[in-house]
């Protein structure tokens, strides 16, 4: 390759980039914009069927057996479908917002890692799958994981409560009960899908709660524990970001919100398959919810198909 040639390349590169901050976010907005269907619609259903047949034991003794519980696959999976959530808010990430997301990420780890070695707060349980790269016992993505929970419950409040998301009291509780809710779906789909085990405690149902034997396996110290975490998360994530600002780009982002539904169709499909009634149904109501906050395009679909 001649220097003019390999010049000419590296010149057309440089162009290619962008130059600035502002211009990376418009091309990753279209990035996200263009490709709506695939990210929350074909990424979960499609984990859902991976997740699902790996449970079933489908692949087992198949050539498709590596695709069992590919912790790889899982954390890349979750980070395509955490885009719609990450190109939305960042926009607003300056300094400020950045140290609480490095705050609750630390958090995140820590009580974790404090979880797995006493069982404190969510009660004694194990990691049964890699989900990707562990450190002491923990997913190295665990902040991927649990941050967008948060901050996907925070956004679809803000929609749903409209002037009373003014007042704070109204604000941290709704969110901290619609983060534990989420919970009441995911727990519930992960445990049958064996990604971890509550120790001491079988699958009864629904019904488990009123004979000390859990929610679908999920002991009722886990949503204690829960309800510790997402207020911790809710109060620093209100502190971080601009609540003003945060209602502004929900007004002019239509996909920020992508990644909820991304998790009702997953995490619905999976209690579904497991029969686990109570729990998808939640997620059905999660989904009612983005509905109603006119954050579930249909047109996705109609346009798919």
């Amino acid at each position: 390759m001649s220097s003019d040639t390999r010049a000419g390349r590296l010149a057309d590169l440089r162009e290619a980039l962008p130059t600035d901050r502002r211009e990376a976010e418009t091309r990753l907005d279209a990035l996200v914009r263009d490709n709506r269907f695939t990210i929350s619609v074909v990424f979960p259903v499609v984990g859902a069927v991976l997740l699902v047949a790996s449970a079933e034991g489908v692949f087992d003794g198949t050539l498709l057996e590596p695709l069992a519980f590919n912790g790889g696959m899982i954390l890349l999976g979750t980070l395509v479908m955490r885009s719609p959530l990450v190109v939305g808010l960042a926009p607003l990430v300056g300094r400020r917002e950045l140290a609480g997301i490095g705050l609750l990420s630390a958090y995140a780890y820590g009580v974790e890692y404090v979880g797995v070695t006493t069982g404190w707060p969510y009660g004694e349980f194990e990691y049964l799958v890699a989900l990707g790269p562990e450190l002491g016992g923990v997913p190295l993505g665990l902040p991927v994981f649990f941050l967008p929970l948060v901050a996907n419950a925070y956004l679809l409040c803000l929609l749903l409560l409209g002037d009373r998301a003014e007042r704070t009291l109204v604000r941290l509780l709704a969110v901290i009960a619609l983060v534990l809710t989420m919970d009441v779906v995911l727990d519930p789909g992960a445990v049958a899908l064996g990604f971890w085990a509550y120790t001491g405690y079988a699958d009864a149902g629904a019904l488990g709660v009123l004979t000390g034997e859990g929610f679908y396996g999920v002991p009722l110290s886990n949503y204690a524990g829960w309800v510790v975490s997402a207020t911790v998360a809710v109060v620093v994530l209100d502190a971080a970001f601009d609540r003003a600002a945060l209602r502004r780009r929900l007004a002019d982002c239509e996909f920020v919100l992508d990644d909820m539904v991304s998790f009702v169709l997953l995490w619905g499909g999976v209690n579904l398959w497991f029969w686990n009634p109570v729990a998808a149904v939640v997620a059905a109501g999660i989904g009612v919810g983005l509905v109603r906050a006119d954050r579930f395009d249909a047109s996705l679909l109609r346009d798919a198909f």
